[in-house]
């Protein structure tokens, strides 16, 4: 199998991050050539290559700020977090917290924590996975603040690390160094040191109900990292928006997930369905679902269900059900 079809999950703390930093969801997803319904399928998930176009686009939008990957990973909060970084930070202390997070980690990124502890410190080092791309930089400056961050959140004190180390030049080095409170060093490995000490305190945010909770989910996710919603319903989802604009050709929604109109016919063909198919089966339901619960006119439908014309879709509502739309409505 081919390494780079593994699926990192977007969790849904991405959508609160987003919108405390003031960046729109549909602006970076346009920006990074991503499908515009990914927030709305049920298990937002991308190809480590369309993780980091995310990444890269989120990078455009706030490129006028070469600290911003410092404020990504100071402004994850427990409302934000992805179930990988709260197994960490219920943790008795940061050994066993930064243990956890290295297993699960490559459920919420194409990346790697490679850890090792001593009885001096523990040493975190970030790591490409084994034929994904390389992690771009502004990345690696948010991983290795987050892993103090964390590290200060969970405890409630300010952590200074032993040494914080990258393969480059960070941008904004200044705001970094008084951040980590240590000065940055240039070496061959991109990670961040803590002392045996601060490696054992205790985590305040501690909660072993909790993760008792948590990791059967984990372990489950592990296993289905391949796992995708049907196309079809990312198809429904992405109707269900554009419909009432009348924009709701083959064409319109491919341009919308991203995807070729021959994609989009092979993936529905598939899945042993059609767009014809599921545009009438999906304007059949809102349409009975309109008549029964609403006080719309036919022709409000007709609108609402994206037909230019009344006559339309009175024609379309005779073939589904064999009766006219005034007909079901009386009948209700």
């Amino acid at each position: 199998m081919n390494p780079t079809n593994h699926k990192f999950v977007l969790d849904s703390g991405w959508q609160v991050l987003l919108k405390d930093l003031g960046v729109s969801p549909q602006a970076i997803l346009r920006q990074a050539n991503l499908p515009l319904d990914l927030f709305c399928q049920p298990t937002p998930a991308l190809t480590s290559t369309e993780y980091f176009r995310f990444w890269e686009g989120l990078e455009t939008l706030l490129s006028k700020d070469p600290t911003f990957p410092l404020r990504i990973a100071q402004s994850i909060t427990v409302e934000s977090f992805s179930p990988p970084i709260f197994a960490c930070i219920c943790s008795e202390n940061l050994n066993q917290g930064i243990q956890r997070l290295a297993l699960y980690k490559r459920l919420i990124g194409p990346f790697r924590l490679d850890v090792t502890q001593t009885i001096h410190d523990t040493q975190i080092a970030l790591g490409e996975l084994p034929g994904h791309p390389p992690i771009p930089q502004s990345l690696i400056a948010m991983e290795l603040a987050l892993l103090v961050h964390l590290t200060r959140l969970a405890t409630r004190a300010f952590i200074i690390p032993l040494k914080v180390q990258s393969t480059f030049t960070i941008p904004g080095s200044k705001e970094y160094e008084a951040f980590f409170g240590v000065p940055l060093d240039n070496g061959e490995l991109d990670g961040v040191v803590f002392s045996a000490a601060d490696a054992q305190k205790p985590f305040l945010t501690a909660n072993a109900g909790m993760w008792s909770i948590f990791e059967p989910e984990l372990h489950k996710r592990m296993q289905h990292l391949e796992v995708d919603a049907h196309f079809r319903d990312r198809v429904r989802a992405c109707l269900m928006e554009i419909l009432a604009s009348g924009q709701c050709t083959m064409a319109d929604v491919a341009k919308r997930l991203a995807v070729s109109t021959r994609t989009l016919q092979r993936r529905l063909q598939d899945e042993n369905t059609s767009f014809k198919q599921e545009l009438s089966s999906l304007r059949a339901e809102l349409a009975n679902h309109y008549l029964v619960n609403t006080p719309y006119s036919s022709a409000e439908i007709s609108l609402l269900l994206g037909y230019s014309e009344p006559s339309s879709f009175f024609r379309a509502f005779h073939l589904w059900t064999g009766k006219t739309p005034d007909i079901v409505r009386e009948m209700s």
